[in-house]
């Protein structure tokens, strides 16, 4: 029951559990009734009968007798296998932002929510999902041609389904694009493309997909600020779009509008992408990075930017990785949390705001399984299916409820059991199951 400040006095019966408390607009299920218990005193303002009925607004009053009102209504919904949900901002139609807790994306119905996705993404200001059928769906900003689907919005709240996409296997966001992998081993884009980012060998602007050119094999895709990347069967890594800082890691600062390959790297197992940086995840433990380096964000002991990929300094045993704006994040073997670079509102996690070149351990973590990294936070997926914030909490990109600065990691609430992670700009987005 967490997700709603006393959310341990108040429990649901009736209807279809396991519950969450979650924002709703609509009717309360049919036979569903709400008590609250505990050792402050706690009245519920309203009573929820049948379905039709208006959703009551909770107060719970505390030991001094002062009310703490929830101006949104709260109703009691089942989980649901595959859902989404979303946290953080919410100006385009990117998610429903309601006190900064997680909320659910809607289905391409209308109906009750976005369910049987198996992987999702996001770029600056929306989302992609990935469904079990294969197909992808993408919701917010669409004025670049983001939502794939034939249209120019400047907002879409609902999901809609990316045009022409089938057999899909893995998706990726950019800062205006997205990206999609087929189960071929191609790859395909849409949306903004001022730099080249679609890698289709224009700068044209997509609002339906096109094939990333001559890229095949392809086994995992990453997108950064205007720049796409590609994981080969290989074991090597290619790069197309913006170049300002050396992202595409070629050795030059030249924009490409096709891929290139990402130095001579070998035996790379996972790839992320940043603003202007690149990382790489090798077979070895070991992590890689190029390009953008004023803060640090290369982790190598330096603030020297690099067109080619530098080690990360002191790094081993690494599973996974992430980009942030200006940070970098990495999983540990042993369930450690691991990040480096820009600091300046606690986004490294280890109780203070000084930058750091190289890699300082998140505070507090353990059975961490997968990280992710926003526009100052970030973000840790443990093996018991919890989430963890921390950094900036400015338009509720903690998730918790506060727009304060957490220098080590606070919970996610109000989340089912997450299975995946994703985050850029001001929005994370988290696929639950029951």
């Amino acid at each position: 029951m967490e997700g709603v400040p006393y959310a341990d006095q108040l429990t649901a019966s009736g209807g279809v559990g396991p519950y969450t408390w979650s924002i709703h607009s609509g009717a309360l299920p049919a036979g569903l009734t709400l008590t609250a218990t505990g050792p402050q005193t706690a009245t519920i303002d309203g009573t929820p009968t049948a379905a039709g009925t208006s959703t009551p607004i909770v107060r719970v009053s505390d030991s001094s007798g002062m009310y703490l009102d929830i101006s949104n209504k709260w109703t009691v919904q089942p989980f649901v296998s595959g859902a989404v949900w979303a946290w953080g901002q919410g100006e385009y139609g990117s998610l429903g932002l309601f006190n900064g807790k997680p909320s659910r994306i809607a289905d391409p119905t209308g109906a009750n929510v976005l369910d049987q996705v198996t992987a999702v993404a996001s770029n600056m200001a929306g989302g992609y999902a990935l469904r079990s059928d294969g197909t992808v769906w993408a919701w917010g900003q669409g004025s670049a041609g983001e939502l794939g689907n034939g249209t120019t919005p400047l907002y879409n709240s609902t999901p809609v389904q990316v045009s022409g996409l089938t057999r899909i296997t893995a998706v990726a966001g950019g800062y205006a694009a997205g990206y999609a992998l087929k189960s071929d081993g191609t790859i395909w884009a849409w949306g903004a493309n001022p730099s080249g980012g679609l890698g289709d060998g224009t700068t044209v602007n997509r609002s339906t997909p096109v094939q990333v050119s001559g890229l095949s094999d392809v086994t995992a895709i990453a997108g950064g600020s205007g720049t796409g990347y590609a994981l080969k069967t290989d074991g090597t890594v290619w790069a197309w779009g913006e170049n300002r800082y050396g992202e595409l890691g070629d050795g030059t600062t030249v924009n490409r509008s096709t891929p290139v390959r990402v130095g001579a790297l070998t035996d790379i197992s996972a790839i992320a992408g940043g603003p202007g940086t690149g990382y790489a995840l090798k077979t070895d433990g070991t992590v890689w990075a190029w390009g953008l380096n004023k803060i640090g964000g290369l982790g190598n002991g330096t603030t020297t930017d690099s067109s080619t990929p530098v080690q990360v300094s002191g790094l081993t045993g690494i599973i996974g990785i992430a980009a942030g704006y200006g940070t970098g994040y990495a999983v540990s073997s042993d369930g450690t949390a691991w990040a480096w670079g820009s600091n300046s509102r606690g986004q490294l996690g280890n109780g203070t705001t000084a930058n750091s070149s190289t890699p300082v351990q998140v505070s507090g973590l353990t059975g961490v399984t997968a990280v992710a990294g926003g526009e100052y936070v970030g973000y840790a997926l443990k093996s018991d299916g919890t989430v963890w914030a921390w950094g900036d909490g400015w338009y509720g990109t903690l998730g918790a409820g506060t727009t304060a600065v957490n220098t080590t990691p606070i919970r996610v609430p109000g989340l089912p059991t997450v299975t995946t992670l994703s985050a850029s700009g001001l929005i994370a987005f988290a696929v639950g199951v029951s």
